[in-house]
């Protein structure tokens, strides 16, 4: 299964991302998450020593592959570069595993004097593709709350598209945007998540605001949260009744995904 997991910043994406990945792996799924939002923090929801998720290469910063394979000129502003370049043996070289998840940080691409950044962007977009449709794992995507990475090649690659939503306009707001923008591009499963819930009143109103879009399951405030964050520690293994309520969410998804 290929699923990407998206919402507005601080809604608790990653947290749900991290937990669902060790959900699969404990069922003896092959999986690879892929941490594609710029604020990179996915090695620790997923548990990873804090001195392997330190060796982590995001993949934008691998300047000299990147201008090998687009056969771009580093600082060169206008120049012509391969928009497909070969990205196959990227993953295997750097992607790290910790407790049957495999992880690969993309990273940001920075603007600056530096010249054009389109190779960058190019590279980034290739591996995603191959991603997408190549690879054989369970592949859990944490994007940001844009889908700059996706294209209409490979919308018909993705199982699912997750938005995780908060009892809050806000949330609500971006759920609407990104289903926008899925839409156009050709994702036809988009489904919500409802996080940090207290009330079964916050849960009508998740339902209620998410309109059409069907919603997978609700995810209690859990102050044992808090407390894994703080010891650096993955939820999956601190907060019990958090990840019992995404295994529900992953039975409930499994069972739309194969109608």
């Amino acid at each position: 299964m290929k699923i990407a997991i998206t919402g507005k910043g601080g809604v608790g994406k990653t947290t749900f991302a991290g937990v669902l990945s060790k959900v699969l792996a404990a069922e003896g799924y092959k999986v690879l998450a892929v941490d594609a939002d710029p604020d990179a923090n996915l090695a620790m929801a997923l548990g990873f020593p804090e001195e392997k998720a330190s060796s982590i290469t995001p993949l934008s910063e691998i300047k000299d592959i990147i201008a090998q394979r687009t056969e771009a000129r580093p600082g060169v502003i206008g120049q012509m570069f391969k928009l497909n370049p070969k990205v196959d043996d990227i993953p295997e070289k750097y992607c790290i595993e910790h407790d049957g998840v495999k992880l690969l940080v993309m990273g940001t691409v920075k603007a600056g004097g530096s010249g054009c950044i389109c190779p960058e962007h190019a590279f980034l977009r290739a591996l995603m593709q191959h991603l997408l449709l190549d690879s054989q794992e369970a592949l859990i995507l944490d994007m940001e709350a844009g889908i700059e990475h996706m294209g209409r090649a490979t919308a018909d690659c993705v199982d699912a598209f997750i938005v995780v939503v908060e009892p809050g306009q806000r949330s609500i707001q971006t759920l609407k945007t990104i289903k926008k923008l899925a839409e156009d591009i050709g994702v036809k499963k988009i489904f919500a998540v409802g996080n940090k819930v207290r009330t079964r009143e916050e849960e009508e109103f998740i339902q209620n605001a998410c309109g059409d879009v069907p919603v997978l399951g609700f995810l209690s405030y859990d102050p044992d949260l808090i407390e894994a964050d703080r010891c650096g520690e993955t939820p999956f293994n601190k907060c019990i009744l958090y990840t019992r309520q995404v295994e529900a969410i992953k039975n409930h998804l499994l069972r739309l995904i194969d109608n």
